[in-house]
């Protein structure tokens, strides 16, 4: 599946207007009302610290030097993602 661009709430706009207008001369019944889009639910800080805490624990069972790698890994994306 190609990966669509998101249009910009204005360019949104301005096709609704257009095709409101070419029905307008055209005579066709107006459109269909477009579906309000759902944003995607966020993850609390607290919710991805946990997460993290979870993934270091199950990353220790590994040896040593790549458990303390990919702890730090998962404590880096969880911050980012605590940021958003």
């Amino acid at each position: 599946m190609a990966a669509r661009k998101k249009k910009s709430v204005l360019a949104r706009r301005v096709n609704e207007l257009e095709d409101a207008v070419t029905r307008m001369f055209t005579g066709t019944p107006p459109a269909p009302k477009a579906k309000k889009r759902r944003k995607a639910k966020r993850k609390t800080a607290k919710a991805a610290v946990k997460g993290a805490v979870k993934k270091v624990k199950k990353s220790a069972k590994k040896p040593a030097r790549k458990a303390k790698k990919a702890a730090k890994k998962v404590v880096r994306k969880a911050k980012r993602k605590a940021r958003r």
